[in-house]
């Protein structure tokens, strides 16, 4: 399997990976545009328009756009981060070309029809409402807020209630103009795809596009913040974060093994503790998440309003006992858990598809999977200990809480912790 690269006169680039043996294709483009690069005003535009997508073009309506795709047995989806916008779809490997002309057409030829634009907003605002009755989703929301404040980074990738109603169609084709440029696309393609013939399709579709710069978004400024949100629910949610690397950071492969040892799974050390020793919770976990210019290692957890406080002073005492004895032994099962998911992952033409895409996004490449391998083999247990050391003494914190937690710690609180 050989990765293949092409840029057109345009700065649209297409990364292809034909996968022997494979009958079907997964295939989409991936807009180096999302949540981060909405003005104020804005905020849910990038989601916005991710929903009207699918709503209808001047070839083709929504019900059109459905039929094609499931008429042949793929489908087609789309999703929203605060860094990319994707629209990809999952076809035979004859159909290859039918969904590629689908895409483009529902990228280049919106019609955004005022009724589809109105049914689509309450649509989103029930997605709204859904995410704020959902406290293991909502909570991210807050606690990346308080991370960042007053800063697109920071806001909600829905948008707030009251922005979503005011948008109209000149919002989404402003959105389109600033930022979908064809230096901002990527078409990215594996398994039963042939590259040569993805280029030539590509040059007719987004060949004519003219060239743009991409405007540049502001650099994060992580501050960390406290957000308590009194609920009378079953369970107190406690979401708890420490600033990390950026994706591009030579300590970005530690930060990952660092979360995984400290909360990845049933092994890690908050698993063992809290919930296995202690039985203070059914859920908590540690992850390590990362964009442009900085990232995150987020601890997450769920119990009752007594036992907050137990649970957050432990989740603190753990850090610190992991920054002075994590084995290498955890080091080697971290790094065992990793590039297991990374090659299991690639056994999916999805994956892969979607992997090709970020690495072009970040490198301008795509790395060869065993330099990927390399280096995270690469990672010593002093390169870990030493990022766990920042984690607990000097990185900033971010704090939130959500459902029955007015007696719960605050961020003085963990700080002392910290420092006890």
């Amino acid at each position: 399997m050989t990765v293949q690269l092409a840029t057109l006169s345009n700065g649209f680039r297409i990364v292809t990976e034909h996968m022997p043996g494979l009958q079907s294709a997964a295939l989409g483009i991936w807009v180096t545009a999302g949540g981060r690069n909405e003005r104020p005003e804005q905020n849910g535009v990038a989601h916005f328009l991710e929903h009207m997508a699918f709503k209808g073009t001047k070839r083709r309506s929504a019900l059109q756009i459905a039929e094609e795709i499931e008429d042949v047995g793929g489908y087609i989806n789309a999703y929203t981060s605060r860094e990319v916008t994707a629209y990809y779809a999952r076809v035979l490997a004859a159909d290859t070309a039918l969904a590629m002309d689908v895409i483009a057409d529902i990228l280049l030829n919106p019609v955004f029809d005022q009724k589809e634009i109105e049914t689509e907003r309450h649509v989103i605002l029930q997605e709204i409402g859904q995410a704020r009755d959902t406290p293991d989703d909502v909570i991210f929301d807050w606690l990346q807020e308080k991370a960042y404040p007053d800063q697109p980074i920071g806001r909600t990738i829905l948008g707030e209630s009251d922005m979503v109603r005011s948008f109209g169609r000149e919002d989404l084709s402003t959105f389109i103009s600033e930022h979908y440029g064809p230096d901002q696309m990527i078409l990215s393609a594996a398994g039963g795809v042939d590259h040569d013939t993805l280029v030539a399709q590509a040059e007719t579709l987004f060949g004519h596009i003219p060239a743009r710069q991409a405007p540049a978004f502001d650099k994060a400024r992580y501050l960390g913040g406290e957000s308590r949100e009194l609920k009378d629910l079953e369970q107190a949610h406690i979401a708890l974060a420490f600033e990390g690397p950026g994706y591009r950071d030579d300590n970005f492969y530690a930060a990952q093994i660092y979360s995984s040892v400290l909360g990845g799974g049933m092994s890690s050390r908050l698993f063992q503790e809290i919930r296995e020793k202690r039985g203070l919770c059914y859920t908590i976990f540690a992850q390590s998440g990362a964009y442009a210019d900085t990232g995150m290692t987020t601890i997450y957890a769920g119990t009752s309003g007594e036992e907050l406080g137990d649970l957050a002073m432990l989740t603190i005492d753990e850090m610190k006992r992991a920054a002075d004895d994590m084995t290498q032994a955890e080091i080697d099962r971290a790094r065992a858990q990793m590039k297991a998911g990374l090659l299991m992952g690639l056994e999916s033409p999805s994956s892969r598809a979607e992997r090709m895409a970020r690495m072009v996004q970040i490198w301008g490449n795509v790395p060869p999977i065993k330099d990927t391998v390399a280096r995270i083999d690469a990672v010593t247990l002093t390169d870990v200990l030493g990022f766990a050391q920042v984690q607990v003494t000097s990185a900033a914190p971010s704090l939130a809480l959500y459902g029955p937690v007015s007696k719960a710690p605050g961020l003085a609180d963990i700080q002392a912790r910290r420092g006890a």
